[in-house]
């Protein structure tokens, strides 16, 4: 069984922190999502890095795989066909089974799920898993999604308002029963694909806009994206940095409600500045006679 390096799949070092999985995963997520991509092996692709994240993401997870790259490096241990030999296997269960939502390298390290009664007579097939990842933009409203589980390709509507890590049941659809047993049900459990733009709080969103200095203390109409598209935003006069815009109604729509758009103000200054500019500059520093660390001081 071949090893995965899952460090290497993410383009990143093995001593890399949270937020490094978390920016590499979300660039790699968004460009082999098989929705938006015109590479052949981009569903492969996208299964492997979410594979490597789902991992790495978890700490405990993450030690253990550690181990084993460790002793593999060192030169221990071989995959067999119980998993990785000379190499304690994790006790823990996956909750996914052979629907193809992880490799057989995952299972032969965390183990899976399932597993089929000894009683004779008709048996119910096993209830399959697999993981449904879905942009933010696809939770505004119904949304038709092509899923394959194993040979099999089926029409699924994802209705408007699911949220990351809820579950879609399709009855019937799951492993095909024994002697006239009945099939299983086949559960898509959503996964949310971390956009470039917006963070997510529950049902709230969140997008940093970058607004000049000028822009703060006089205040300015800035465009603004959100999920159903631009809006104009009134950035207040003597906005602070950081702060939070309200935007009613424009985060993730929910069974029972629709969360908040906020627009986190972001102070930028231009990368390039000639000798006029930086006379400027000057001028309103001499003129302002403004202290930022006074209060900051007398608390220190």
């Amino acid at each position: 069984m071949e090893f995965k390096d899952y460090y290497d799949i993410l383009g990143i070092k093995p001593d890399a922190d949270d937020k490094a999985i978390k920016g590499a995963y979300r660039k790699l997520a968004r460009k082999y999502h098989p929705d938006v991509s015109s590479d052949d092996d981009a569903e492969s692709k996208f299964k492997a890095v979410s594979e490597a994240y789902h991992v790495l993401k978890d700490p405990e997870k993450r030690a253990e795989y550690d181990q084993l790259r460790r002793y593999r490096q060192s030169g221990g241990g071989q995959a067999g066909p119980d998993g990785w030999q000379g190499f304690r296997q994790g006790g823990g269960e996956a909750h996914f089974d052979d629907a193809g939502a992880f490799s057989d390298f995952f299972q032969s390290i965390f183990g899976g799920g399932g597993g089929f009664s000894q009683r004779g007579g008709p048996r119910a097939g096993r209830d399959l898993e697999v993981e449904l990842p879905l942009f933010l933009e696809d939770t505004v409203a119904d949304t038709r999604k092509q899923i394959r589980v194993g040979d099999r390709t089926l029409n699924v509507t994802v209705p408007a308002g699911t949220g990351d890590n809820e579950r879609i049941r399709l009855k019937g659809q799951g492993a095909p029963g024994l002697d006239g047993g009945p099939a299983g049900d086949l559960y898509l459990r959503v996964r949310l694909v971390p956009h470039p733009l917006f963070d997510v709080d529950g049902h709230d969103l969140l997008v940093t806009v970058p607004v000049a200095p000028w822009e703060a203390v006089l205040g300015a109409k800035v465009s603004v994206p959100t999920l159903s598209g631009r809006i104009s935003l009134t950035v207040p006069a003597n906005s602070q940095n950081g702060r939070r815009l309200r935007i009613k109604g424009k985060g993730l729509v929910g069974q029972r409600h629709t969360g908040d758009l906020y627009a986190v103000l972001k102070v930028v200054l231009p990368e390039h500045q000639d000798e006029e500019s930086l006379a400027l500059w000057r001028q309103l520093a001499d003129r302002a006679g403004f202290d930022p660390r006074a209060d900051w001081e007398k608390r220190a």
